[in-house]
C-alpha cells in the first residue's frame, strides 16, 4: 500500500500517482524508467549518466528508494540518503511521458518532507553541469549552487535548499 501523491499543477493530475517503497520486484521497471528518463543525456555529456550505470537491485536493497506508480506502472522514483554533507536526493527520475506534469516537483516535495521528519534543516542534490534544464528547475525550486566537483568522471554541480 502506498501514499497518494498530488500530481502537481496540471489539471486532473491530483491523486494520479501513488508513492510506495521500491521492492526487489521493481528492479526491471526502475531500470527501464531510469534509462528512459536519462537516455537523452548520453550524447550531450558524452556517456551514460551515473544513474544509468547503477545496479538497481543493490540500490533498492541498500538505499531508501520510493517509486511513483500510475496505473500499475512505475513512472517516477526518488532515491534518498544521509551523507556526511546532509540529507541527499541521490536520484530523482520521471518517465518522459509524465514530465511536465508536476511529478518531479512532487517527488522533491516528498524528499523535503522526509528530510524535515529526520530533523534536517536543508536538503542537497547534484546534477551534471550539462543537464542545464535540471539546473534551471532546481534553482526555480529554491536550490542554491554551493559547489562544483569532478566525481566518478562527471562534472557535477551541487545545490542545497534550506528547509
Amino acid at each position: 500500500m502506498g501514499t497518494a501523491l498530488p500530481g502537481g499543477r496540471s489539471p486532473g493530475a491530483r491523486g494520479e500517482y501513488v508513492l510506495r517503497p521500491a521492492t526487489g520486484d521493481d528492479v526491471a521497471a526502475v531500470t527501464r524508467l531510469v534509462d528512459s528518463a536519462y537516455g537523452h543525456y548520453v550524447e550531450r555529456i558524452g556517456g551514460r549518466p551515473g544513474p544509468m550505470t547503477a545496479d538497481y537491485e543493490h540500490v533498492i536493497s541498500d538505499s531508501v528508494v520510493t517509486v511513483a506508480v500510475k496505473h500499475d506502472s512505475v513512472v517516477g522514483l526518488i532515491v534518498l540518503a544521509v551523507t556526511s554533507e546532509g540529507f541527499l536526493v541521490e536520484n530523482v527520475a520521471v518517465h518522459p511521458s509524465q514530465q511536465g506534469r508536476g511529478l518531479g516537483r512532487a517527488l522533491l516535495d516528498f524528499a523535503e518532507g522526509e528530510a524535515k521528519r529526520a530533523r534536517f534543516d536543508s536538503i542537497y542534490l547534484y546534477t551534471h553541469e550539462k543537464m542545464t534544464e535540471n539546473l534551471a528547475l532546481y534553482r526555480r525550486l529554491g536550490y542554491i549552487e554551493y559547489d562544483r566537483r569532478s566525481e566518478a568522471g562527471f562534472s557535477r554541480v551541487f545545490l542545497r535548499k534550506q528547509l
